[in-house]
């Protein structure tokens, strides 16, 4: 039975997100989700609870609200706990001069006659102008969606996504699925609501919605670009619950056809338009650039490779000799240690006899991997990102050479985009290694390239081995090979650390269910203790970087790479580990959900999003801030918290910029980088690598995955844990063939 409980909050148990558990000051325990202010805001202030009493077997009796108001002037509460800018003085102030019902309506609609009360000035006007939208933006979404028990959590991610939209709550009862394009809903979470909206089960935008989701879903989280109809019907059947609806699903592919968002190919395949349209271009441009010529450089090869400082093997020649040959396009593959950089300066070299040094551009998709570039070829270089962002208002970049690095990293999307500003008669440099992940996002563009044969390609296969103590290139080119390297040898540069469980074939015969997970825990301990460790054992020199503000040597000196984000040996687990060890006793602190943010912490952005940045003098000279793409996987050091703004800074040093996030932001854009997944790390580059090696990770383990984890060290590798686990993976060949539109093509 639905009751009233009056109270104030003395001392909150347990919170996740929005949902806490407290105590009142009356002793009585209440329970539920308040979204409208961070629940710190709430204790100390009297309160009504409407809700039920409930008995629970190991709490006692707890009160389960359904709603929670604050017994005092709410305008007031609001506009001192949530909404930035006013102190309490100025909020009484203009309660007293303008009413609340006033003020509100200056606050919505007229909000420059702020400027007329003392102590507004522009720049808090701003401030308390975006806090107020966001506040009311998150009310009006609260009363609208709480009646179909919409959670906090996803209230909040739907409020953070359109708090630029002008009425959402209209435009989410126009057509619910509107929220399936925010990150993290997907079709599930909208297609509940929608129903619960009263949505037919049969409704044409419900049928287009479902298509979309699919069809991105199988692109963009399996890396493909294009599936036949049949997988796209069989999944629909499957996310709607429908049987045998082909009929329905062919009417809703002619309409998305017809509007353009899906195009239908020969052989019964469909693709996202926008990744078709990326394909056919890559598909054409590189066919079209492989059959210019230019004339060539150099008269006698031989000659001018022999007043080169740089000796090549022959099939670096072999690179050379084709961009001499005239060719403007070349794709030059190599693995680990087959001397890609070495290669790729001399055919600079080459193309600067004809360009000077300012036509000639190199860029990869990692900070990290841009500066290794620039390092070892002499020739500037920049992030892909930052290139796009610089001359977005250009038709081309202003280059007569292009090198990409690192393009088995790089989606279909990004190299359409980033090809479509590269000048029709530039020499363009394809640098890769197919032997790596493939890229995150759909699309496999090099070993496409690689199949369809359609532009000059260069293999180089030979390793120059530095000396007989160094072992990574080798250890990662017998792995790439699907052979099981000789790995407990000693070696300056490899080291792998023997966490294996004793007897464990005969145990799992004779073990119960619940015995055999205990000992996996341990052994998933034993090597959670050995990486520890190993982090000890780097702190000295890592907080020498730290303390010499040498940022970017700090960030790359010591890194934890694992497969999955779960588990004991997963990211989540590892990053709260090692913050203990590399960031004990930050002196400040802000806490979201399970993770701790911590000044000084190591930390990654993790979503493509437009922030409010500067570089970094602009940041020192106390410049406004202006909105930059931030890119998922960007490295950064958290060096400030104000708490009073509720506002952290982190300086990103690889691409010189220092990015602000508002506190309840953090959880949505940061996490830690103590541990990150080996995905996560693909083009970046590490002077100590440890990595733990477990039958738990058995599922992701292969060939490319472990070959790629162990190319990311640069001085020193260190796997940890079990040797047939490791020796396993070394065998397995990823076996996953993506479905792209450029094979289509061929």
């Amino acid at each position: 039975m639905k009751t009233t409980l009056i109270g104030q909050i003395d001392k909150i148990l347990f919170q996740e997100d929005s949902f806490f558990i407290a105590v009142l000051k009356s002793g009585e325990r209440i329970s539920g989700v308040y979204y409208e202010s961070e629940v710190e805001h709430i204790k100390g202030s009297a309160i009504t609870l409407e809700g039920f009493w409930d008995e629970h077997q190991k709490y006692g009796k707890t009160f389960k609200f359904v709603t929670l108001k604050v017994n005092q002037n709410e305008l007031f509460f609001f506009l001192t706990k949530i909404v930035k800018g006013f102190t309490k003085k100025l909020a009484a102030d203009l309660i007293e001069k303008f009413t609340q019902e006033g003020l509100v309506e200056i606050l919505d609609n007229d909000i420059e006659k702020l400027l007329e009360f003392k102590g507004i000035k522009e720049k808090r006007l701003k401030k308390i102008q975006t806090s107020w939208k966001k506040f009311r933006s998150m009310r009006n979404l609260g009363e609208f969606l709480t009646p179909y028990d919409v959670s906090a959590s996803l209230l909040t991610t739907i409020a953070t996504a359109l708090k630029d939209v002008d009425e959402p709550c209209q435009k989410i009862k126009d057509n619910p699925y509107v929220l399936t394009s925010i990150h993290s809903i997907g079709f599930k979470r909208a297609d509940e609501l929608a129903l619960k909206m009263g949505v037919e089960k049969t409704d044409e935008k419900r049928i287009a919605a479902a298509m979309d989701y699919v069809l991105l879903n199988y692109c963009e989280a399996q890396g493909n670009s294009c599936l036949s109809k049949e997988i796209l019907f069989s999944g629909l059947d499957e996310l709607l619950g429908f049987e045998n609806q082909n009929e329905l699903y062919e009417l809703a592919l002619l309409e998305r056809v017809e509007t353009q968002a899906i195009k239908l190919m020969p052989n019964n395949r469909v693709s996202p338009i926008r990744l078709y349209d990326a394909e056919k271009f890559i598909y054409d441009e590189i066919k079209r650039r492989a059959k210019l010529d230019n004339g060539g450089y150099v008269r006698d090869i031989d000659e001018f490779l022999q007043d080169s400082d740089l000796k090549l093997g022959k099939e670096q020649k072999e690179a050379v000799e084709v961009i001499n040959s005239g060719k403007m396009v070349l794709f030059l593959v190599g693995y680990a240690g087959t001397g890609k950089s070495t290669t790729s300066k001399t055919i600079l070299n080459l193309l600067n006899t004809r360009y000077a040094t300012s036509e000639i551009i190199t860029c990869a998709l990692s900070g990290i991997a841009s500066q290794r570039i620039a390092d070892t070829t002499g020739y500037e270089s920049a992030t892909i990102q930052s290139l796009l962002v610089k001359h977005e208002r250009e038709d081309y970049f202003p280059y007569s050479v292009v090198l990409i690095d690192e393009a088995s990293m790089i989606n279909s999307s990004l190299f359409a985009k980033l090809l479509r500003k590269i000048k029709k008669d530039a020499v363009l440099i394809v640098v890769g290694d197919d032997a790596q992940l493939p890229p995150i996002g759909a699309g496999n563009v090099l070993s496409d390239i690689l199949t369809l044969k359609i532009a000059p390609i260069v293999k180089l296969t030979h390793i120059y081995r530095q000396s007989p103590d160094q072992a990574i290139t080798l250890i990662a080119n017998d792995i790439r090979k699907g052979e099981v390297p000789n790995y407990r040898a000693k070696y300056d540069d490899f080291e792998f650390i023997d966490v294996t469980i004793a007897n464990y074939y005969a145990l799992k015969n004779t073990l119960s269910a619940n015995e055999l997970k205990e000992l996996r825990e341990q052994n998933s301990q034993d090597i959670i203790a050995e990486i520890a460790h190993q982090a000890v054992a780097s702190l000295q020199k890592a907080r020498y970087r730290l303390e010499n503000k040498q940022i970017k040597e700090y960030l790359n000196y010591f890194q934890v790479i694992t497969p999955m984000k779960g588990g004991l040996l997963g990211v989540e687990n590892l990053n709260k580990i090692l913050q203990e060890y590399f960031n004990p006793n930050a002196k400040k602190c802000v806490k979201k959900g399970s993770t701790e943010f911590r000044l000084m912490d190591k930390v990654v952005h993790i979503k493509n999003e437009n922030m409010p940045s500067w570089s970094s003098l602009e940041f020192k000279e106390g410049e406004d801030p202006v909105k930059r793409r931030i890119f998922n996987g960007m490295s950064g050091l958290l060096f400030k918290l104000d708490e009073q703004e509720e506002q952290a800074y982190v300086f990103y040093p690889n691409e010189d910029v220092v990015v602000v996030y508002e506190y309840e932001e953090l959880k949505s854009f940061l996490m830690l980088s103590y541990a990150l997944t080996i995905h996560k790390v693909q083009g970046m580059e590490y002077d100590i690598v440890v990595i733990p090696m477990s039958f738990t990770h058995y599922i992701m383990h292969n060939t490319k995955l472990i070959y790629t984890a162990i190319t990311r060290a640069k001085h020193r590798c260190i796997l940890v844990g079990e040797a047939n686990a490791f020796e396993s993976g070394c065998k397995k060949f990823e076996q996953t063939r993506r479905d792209t539109v450029l094979l289509e093509l061929s």
